[in-house]
């Protein structure tokens, strides 16, 4: 990584910057990437700060601002954004975070990380929102300055997306950019979801009806599913997490630990996409997994419940060490005659994954499985239904 070049001075950012910091400040302040120690200094002399810690991840910034931003409440720290303020239990949490970051595109100005925020400018500010709840009281603000240059609907996007709300304080323009003036705060369900004990949140994955974040839970990661503010569902949190808790007594789905209205936490399961999990497995375990997925397509057809997707599931299966989970349940619905056999024998036999089981000797016959699918899908249920099931899992397994 290149080093600083020198400290940075103060401009029209610092300055735009520091009206607020002086205004909007609060008990036990963090201020990032501190430089000169020009918003430190702002913040200690509000009244309402108990103590104000300066960061940076240049040494010689950090030696600057021990010169020259002495103060009895202010402390200087050399730190990788929150690399310094530890994780877990033991994490330091503060009422305001500070922070004027570098943030131009690095093709503009590259080798100098008091400017550059990365290759395309933005990349700095999202791993600070990525680690910003962990070290935010719930009640506490952000104040955050980026440039036009920045491209604003990517730091909007970033901050949605780790659930914070923002306020835009003021917008100046100079020269050749816009400035921007953000007070940033936790949202009720983030509020909520921290007191529940969940830390360490992190954006994983986006869906049509539900976003998913990544975190810990009494020192287990889990996945934590709210619903996607852009979807115009109605209680799609709610129905995903009494479906999964049926399904769970079967066996199938991630465990669910806990849920509300608003939010669902499960076990997280790591591991390969089905497809992937195909491209890189062989033969014989492939249709390990392939079996026992057919299993819990035929409990589900038994329980009376349509899964939806089996046709496409490639978000939809993840293999973790050997076994095959079935994720999403927000389109799972009762249905009198569920498919979701015949479902899946349809992706066995689509034209981009015929390619790939052949190419690990698993050579389906297409014609043969439409015909035992359709005996499976027209045989009442008993018997004649799991003969007709059994039937496929032959065919699956000596193709």
């Amino acid at each position: 990584m290149p080093s600083c070049k020198s400290v940075y001075e103060p401009q029209e950012d610092s300055t735009l910057l520091e009206k607020w910091v002086r205004q909007l400040s609060f008990g036990k302040v963090l201020d990032m990437g501190t430089g000169s120690g020009v918003q430190a200094i702002a913040a200690v002399h509000h009244e309402g700060v108990e103590s104000v810690v300066a960061t940076d991840i240049s040494r010689e910034a950090i030696a600057y601002c021990r010169r020259n931003a002495r103060h009895p409440k202010i402390t200087c720290r050399v730190s990788d954004l929150f690399s310094a303020f530890g994780k877990g239990k033991r994490h330091a949490v503060f009422d305001t975070l500070i922070f004027n970051p570098p943030y131009l595109p690095a093709e503009l100005k590259p080798g100098d990380i008091s400017l550059e925020g990365g290759r395309k400018g933005y990349e700095t500010i999202e791993r600070f929102l990525k680690g910003a709840n962990d070290h935010l009281e719930n009640k506490g603000i952000i104040l955050l300055l980026f440039s036009s240059l920045t491209k604003k609907e990517k730091v909007d996007a970033f901050i949605r997306e780790n659930l914070f709300g923002f306020e835009l304080l003021e917008k100046r323009h100079y020269f050749f950019e816009d400035l921007f003036v953000y007070r940033i705060a936790k949202t009720p369900l983030l509020r909520e979801l921290s007191s529940a004990g969940i830390s360490g949140m992190g954006y994983h994955a986006r869906g049509k009806r539900g976003l998913v974040y990544a975190g810990t839970l009494k020192g287990r990661k889990v996945a934590v599913k709210v619903a996607n503010p852009s979807s115009r569902a109605v209680g799609k949190i709610r129905h995903e997490a009494e479906m999964l808790g049926k399904l769970n007594r079967k066996g199938i789905g991630p465990r669910l630990i806990a849920h509300t209205d608003r939010y669902l936490v499960e076990e997280f399961i790591g591991g390969d996409f089905i497809g992937g999990f195909i491209a890189s497995s062989s033969g014989s375990t492939i249709r390990k997994v392939i079996k026992m997925v057919m299993e819990q397509m035929r409990i589900l057809d038994g329980m009376g419940i349509m899964k939806e997707e089996m046709q496409r599931p490639h978000k939809h299966i993840i293999v973790c060490e050997g076994k095959p989970v079935l994720l999403d349940f927000e389109r799972a619905h009762h249905a009198l005659k569920p498919g979701n056999v015949t479902q899946f024998c349809q992706y066995l036999i689509g034209t981009a994954l015929t390619g790939m089981l052949r190419e690990k000797n698993i050579n389906i016959d297409k014609e043969h499985l439409i015909g035992l699918a359709r005996e499976y899908k027209n045989a009442p249920s008993g018997k004649g239904r799991a003969k007709a099931f059994r039937a496929i899992e032959r065919e699956i397994m000596i193709s």
